[in-house]
């Protein structure tokens, strides 16, 4: 017990000797963490909000009416032939009083729109449901020529843009991840060895008194491990903090998500801490490599 209180001491000890560079190398570190914890939570946002979009309508189809000698049953024959197509999971049709319902609800901050619009002039529509997104441009060639349909609308590019978008910022926040996490162990290692040179005629007595390698590199060890522990928390607090703010502002905006599920984002906080303790040992042994050699 009485060597490990001693081992743990003398990594105190080394942090505060190098108070300055043990500073650098744990802001180092909390920068380049927050930047890669950050990147992933923005991926996990796009990443839902594009399973939301896709698991809701994807092609809305407006219908002429009996101003345009179009009635009900043309509607729910198109209906009928909809559910039909192989690539519909599912179809439901919407009357004029529906897109009314709907209408008066998008704009309940507004009744001065909701007085100024007749009902009668709300075209129903049919809200369709794909089993692949990818095939919304196929709905839309079969329905292009129906003496129903009013107009085809379809936000499958759309999600497609942002599927794109969600896999380029995974790719990117991985990239930034690795560069990042590399730079960590770098200047960790860096810290370290300015460290064990600063102290290299102690280090040299306690080898002629018969201390080990072993027993000095753990001081060493624990305080690189300790860098990036603090780091890591520190990067985790500063996302936690922003993931809250902006969550906050998740009521203001109707189409996009702004809230990241707590089970991803504790698992991901605490793989970070876990990194950054690895980041800590790993580079304390790359840098202590010169200088204890067994």
């Amino acid at each position: 017990m009485t060597r490990v209180s001693y081992l743990i001491r003398e990594s105190f000890v080394n942090m505060r000797r190098n108070l300055l560079v043990v500073v650098a190398a744990v802001l180092a570190v909390f920068v380049s963490l927050a930047l890669a914890l950050s990147a992933l939570m923005v991926s996990e946002l796009f990443r839902v909000n594009t399973l939301q979009w896709q698991e809701g309508t994807h092609v809305i189809v407006f219908l002429r009416d009996t101003r345009d000698g179009i009635g009900l049953e043309a509607h729910q024959s198109l209906l009928r032939e909809i559910l039909d197509f192989d690539a519909v999971e599912g179809a439901a049709y919407v009357d004029k009083a529906g897109a009314y319902e709907e209408f008066s609800e998008m704009f309940a901050n507004t009744p001065s729109i909701i007085r100024e619009i007749d009902p009668s002039v709300l075209p129903a529509s049919i809200r369709i449901k794909l089993k692949d997104i990818k095939k919304y441009r196929d709905i839309e060639f079969r329905l292009a020529g129906d003496a129903a349909v009013r107009q085809i609308v379809a936000p499958g590019e759309t999600i497609e843009r942002l599927a794109k978008f969600s896999t380029a910022i995974d790719v990117g926040g991985l990239s930034l991840a690795i560069v990042q996490g590399v730079a960590a162990v770098v200047l960790i290692s860096n810290t370290i060895r300015m460290a064990i040179y600063a102290r290299r005629e102690e280090v040299s007595i306690m080898k002629l008194v018969g201390a080990s390698n072993w027993f000095i590199r753990i001081p060493f060890l624990i305080e690189g491990m300790l860098e990036g522990v603090l780091g890591a928390g520190m990067a985790v607090l500063t996302v936690t903090f922003l993931r809250r703010w902006v969550s906050s502002f998740d009521g203001d905006l109707d189409i996009f998500q702004l809230v990241i599920s707590d089970d991803y984002f504790y698992r991901w906080s605490l793989l970070f801490l876990l990194f950054g303790a690895l980041a800590g040992v790993v580079g304390s042994a790359i840098g202590l490599r010169r200088f204890l050699k067994d």
